[in-house]
């Protein structure tokens, strides 16, 4: 089977801005039952065998154990508790309007009150308007659904075998609500002193050296289509003349420099998969160099750091 599907932002941009703040709801309740984690790493869905999954949450919150699921097979919303009481339903014919009162009240049938202090969505052209208010956004195409979730899917198994071969600290590889993209972050031990008026996302997000590899469905402010990415924060002086395969390129942004490969460049690869791994390699050999990071150490190929593995 070949690898990564179309997925042009054309044929899917009203369920995709209706799934967008169908996540925001869900993730904002994940933001305030879950601890915090360095970076927000205890804010974003990780992937499962049907969609993606908060993870257990609550107790902080003086809620029981619980999670809340979107199953992209099935096409539900799935609320779990840990006594093993469930609940669901039906993803399409929703707004966010009836998503959001839909979700608190299926929530509140499991004895769970979830708290969302600020229910506007985050960093996307409507964050004036509640979600309770919000009747515009009510698409929902199962099939284009299904096929972000595949894509979903591919990338995530990129993006953990690249992961793997780094020994230092990293996050995991997860999906963004705020952004909806995926993507893993690399991490060097030097602090960077973000100025306070950054706000506290940025600040704890971009709180030591890093570089961040990911992939964006498009219509993010950065990309009008599927793009495979990679960033450093700080960015460092010569970065855009690093060389990147062909296809790929450095492209400015509010947010400094950033390396992309186009989806549909990296489609037509004879071996895609390779083809991402290659941009993902040369993109964090450049900005590697340029933070001087000692790669040799922080390497794990093949996940492997045990000099006594036969494959070391």
């Amino acid at each position: 089977m070949r690898m990564f599907p179309e997925i042009p932002l054309r044929d899917w941009v009203d369920t995709k801005e209706t799934l967008h703040r169908f996540l925001q709801v869900v993730g904002k309740i994940r933001l305030t039952s879950a601890p915090r984690r360095n970076h927000f790493w205890n804010a974003p869905f990780h992937l499962c065998g049907y969609g993606i999954t908060t993870r257990p949450m609550g107790l902080v919150d003086g809620n029981t154990v619980f999670t809340v699921d979107f199953d992209f097979v099935d096409h539900l919303l799935v609320a779990r508790t840990v006594d093993g009481r469930t609940a669901s339903f039906l993803l399409p014919g929703h707004s966010v309007s009836t998503f959001y009162r839909e979700v608190l009240a299926t929530l509140d049938g499991l004895g769970v009150h979830a708290r969302i202090p600020d229910p506007r969505p985050s960093g996307l052209p409507d964050s004036h308007r509640l979600f309770v208010e919000d009747v515009e956004h009510a698409h929902y195409d199962p099939q284009a659904v299904h096929r972000y979730w595949r894509v979903l899917s591919e990338v995530g198994m990129v993006l953990e075998a690249f992961a793997a071969d780094f020994s230092g600290k990293t996050s995991p590889v997860h999906h963004a609500w705020h952004a909806f993209d995926i993507s893993v972050t690399r991490y060097g031990d030097r602090a960077v002193d973000q100025p306070r008026d950054a706000g506290p996302l940025v600040r704890e997000a971009h709180s030591r050296e890093a570089i961040c590899f990911g992939f964006s469905f498009g219509d993010d402010g950065t990309f009008e289509e599927p793009a495979f990415y990679s960033r450093m924060v700080p960015e460092r002086a010569g970065l855009a003349d690093r060389p990147l395969p062909n296809g790929a390129g450095w492209f400015t942004t509010v947010e400094g420099r950033i390396a992309a490969l186009p989806y549909a460049d990296a489609r037509r690869a004879p071996d895609p998969r390779s083809a991402v791994r290659a941009f993902y390699e040369a993109a964090y050999e450049a900005a590697a160099e340029l933070l001087a990071w000692d790669r040799a150490a922080l390497a794990s190929p093949g996940g492997v750091t045990d000099p006594h593995h036969p494959t070391s």
